[in-house]
């Protein structure tokens, strides 16, 4: 088995609150960030602007790497070992909206000292990284 890259981006309005969705299909209930696996030959920059255009229609500029996660409780539990790129990006213009319904079901701004529960734990992860300004979460 390998170990699998992916990008998780924090997305904040201008109230300072944190876009996220609530996952269906084999990610369900959980509520997490938006983002996904890095394909071969692209940046995590890239990476995180094609995953949030795919998955809630919007275009971000200027992504910025804030962390590294090692999400070892999700390799306990599933067998699956990712290591999440943590990215920021601000937004302001219209609304998200559910690309992929059969992946997401809901969309919700949320104060990120509120996360709404289940939660995904490479999002988790990055949030929390990004509220304590640290860079690595092991």
């Amino acid at each position: 088995m390998s170990v699998v890259v992916g990008v998780g981006v924090i997305i904040t309005n201008e109230n300072g609150e944190v876009l996220l969705g609530k996952r269906c299909g084999k990610h369900a209930p959980y509520w997490s960030i938006f983002g996904g696996h890095v394909d071969e030959g692209e940046t995590f920059e890239q990476c995180a602007i094609r995953e949030i255009e795919e998955e809630i229609g919007i275009a971000i500029t200027k992504p910025q790497v804030i962390g590294i996660s090692n999400n070892l409780e999700t390799y306990q539990l599933e067998g699956k070992h990712t290591v999440s790129i943590c990215m920021i990006a601000q937004y302001q213009g219209d609304e998200p909206k559910l690309m992929e319904p059969d992946k997401c079901s809901e969309l919700r701004w949320c104060s990120p000292d509120d996360l709404p529960e289940p939660h995904f734990e490479a999002s988790r992860n990055s949030i929390a990284l990004w509220k304590s300004k640290q860079f690595y979460q092991g």
